[in-house]
């Protein structure tokens, strides 16, 4: 460890760890890459894509609860990765690239610059290494992504009921998003089904750069500032909480995911001025909507108990992706899907078994998620105390109009038309879950509103925005405003959460602020 660097970047996630690459590729700069949790080379329980449901509610975990919920599964609780790559070596690796109406959404939305033609191509030209051919793939980029194997023979069969019921067989990351049809999903892993995290892609190649010091377990308290100027980072130095500081001459850059980075921003006296005041904290910039527009895609399950074994060898247990578009339009007139399921051959019974539903050890499930979802809430300190958990509120299926219950409702009867399909006669026995008798939209809502799960997507708690937004924290450049030498780069800084898995969003726009710290 150096006493002094150029740039100081706070989470060694999806976004953090791409921007400590791309920085340090400059030998005349010094970059520090700061991770609270350990290490991932050299542990199989974390590369080993298949391993990836041991980690949930793991050591590897921050693993938050979330604050009771008025509407939604008040035993939610949302998985954070707490390790060297952050959620990329935490998740199923599910690849998709980012929508181009998503982008111009964001534009749309005040993200100027973040249209389509100018982002995505960075996903060709840097980003992918694709086992497909053609144009709309990236070939020789770090980030390596294949397709799936069709080795199951339940998947098989529901992709056949999928075709039976008039959702084509449509190949996903072929230059147009997917809003009705459903495929095998591509993942980002190696052949001998390593993760290709953005730890390994971005961060193993390059460990013995010198101008790179990768830190790990240690826990950043505070950003330190001279008046508005962002000039280093305070940290936990030892088990008895001590403390230290490292200095930045040219920026600290916060990539520590959509419920820390706003936790770090409020502790460092950015954010709502009223609550920071509550817990003492003085007020740097007062900055309404750090830590709110928290989204997420909230995820319905229904399951059935298989009639044959199922597969005890796969990849990443979530293998087909099922879309369509439940309004004219799609979600919010952009063409999108407002529905999307994912296909696990697995029993998946985290949220219903303790409310009395029947589980069975051969069993797989379908679990609508809503992909543009409206209900917004909240990421808030619970102390001045860094050490303490954020309240972490989604607020789920809490918007006015009743659109993203109305979706997963819609999702749940779609799900039941798959099953139902001749091609699924020999593999599906019984409903488990929510079950035969659960029936009309009232029954089924409220099925949905006591066992949903989420994704695992937060996103937009530091969106970025019009430099005129009061409500965005960020301008379209990362940087915070109100202050110099900071800037937010991870998934909170979405206007709008993809309508897909985001996680090769999250190190696209870690390729995309290197560009604007580095311009």
């Amino acid at each position: 460890m150096r006493e002094k660097y150029d740039y100081i970047i706070v989470g060694a996630g999806s976004s953090g760890a791409v921007v400590a690459s791309r920085l340090s590729e400059d030998p005349s700069v010094s970059v520090a890459l700061i991770e609270a949790g350990p290490t991932d080379v050299d542990k199989p329980e974390i590369l080993n894509l298949d391993e990836w449901p041991a980690l949930l509610e793991s050591g590897y975990d921050w693993d938050y609860l979330i604050e009771p919920q008025e509407k939604g599964n008040s035993f939610m609780r949302h998985a954070r990765a707490k390790v060297l790559g952050g959620c990329s070596s935490h998740n199923s690796c599910i690849a998709f690239h980012t929508p181009a109406q998503d982008l111009d959404h964001w534009v749309a939305l005040g993200a100027e610059g973040w249209d389509a033609e100018t982002v995505l191509p960075l996903i060709r030209e840097r980003l992918e290494d694709n086992d497909r051919p053609g144009d709309n793939h990236g070939h020789g980029g770090n980030v390596h992504l294949r397709s799936v194997h069709p080795k199951d023979p339940v998947g098989v069969a529901v992709l056949e009921a999928c075709e039976q019921e008039g959702l084509p067989t449509t190949p996903f990351n072929e230059g147009e998003t997917v809003s009705h049809g459903a495929d095998w999903f591509q993942i980002n892993a190696s052949t001998d089904n390593i993760r290709a995290s953005s730890s390994v892609s971005y961060l193993h190649p390059v460990l013995d750069r010198e101008n790179l010091d990768i830190l790990t377990d240690l826990h950043v308290s505070r950003i330190l500032f001279e008046g508005t100027r962002a000039v280093g980072i305070e940290y936990q130095k030892d088990m008895f909480g001590r403390m230290a500081t490292l200095a930045a001459d040219r920026e600290v850059i916060v990539s520590a995911g959509a419920i820390n980075s706003p936790k770090l921003l409020m502790l460092s006296g950015i954010g709502p001025a009223d609550h920071l005041r509550e817990f003492g904290i003085d007020v740097l910039v007062d900055a309404p909507g750090v830590g709110s527009n928290l989204q997420d895609h909230p995820e319905a399950v229904i399951s059935w108990e298989s009639k044959v074994p199922m597969i005890r060898d796969a990849s990443q247990w979530w293998e087909i992706g099922i879309f369509e578009k439940v309004d004219e339009g799609g979600a919010d007139g952009l063409g999108l899907p407002d529905l999307m399921m994912h296909y696990g051959s697995m029993p998946f019974d985290m949220h219903t078994r303790r409310q009395g539903y029947p589980t069975a050890d051969e069993a797989f499930c379908l679990t609508p998620n809503i992909t543009h979802a409206k209900a917004r809430g909240t990421v808030r300190l619970r102390s001045c105390d860094y050490r303490d958990k954020p309240k972490v509120d989604p607020r789920y299926f809490t918007d006015e109009e009743g659109y993203d219950m109305r979706i997963a409702v819609a999702g749940i009867k779609l799900a039941r038309q798959i099953v139902a399909q001749p091609a699924m006669a020999e593999f599906a026995g019984r409903e488990l879950f929510p079950g035969t008798d659960v029936q009309s939209d009232e029954d089924i809502a409220d099925y949905v509103a006591r066992t949903h799960n989420t994704v695992y997507h937060p996103a937009g708690t530091v969106r970025m925005g019009a430099v005129d937004d009061d409500m965005s924290p960020l301008d379209p450049q990362l940087r915070v405003k109100g202050v110099e030498g900071l800037r937010v780069v991870d998934a909170s800084v979405m206007p709008q959460l993809t309508a897909v898995n985001p996680n090769i969003t999250c190190m696209l726009i870690g390729e995309r602020a290197s560009d604007l710290i580095r311009g």
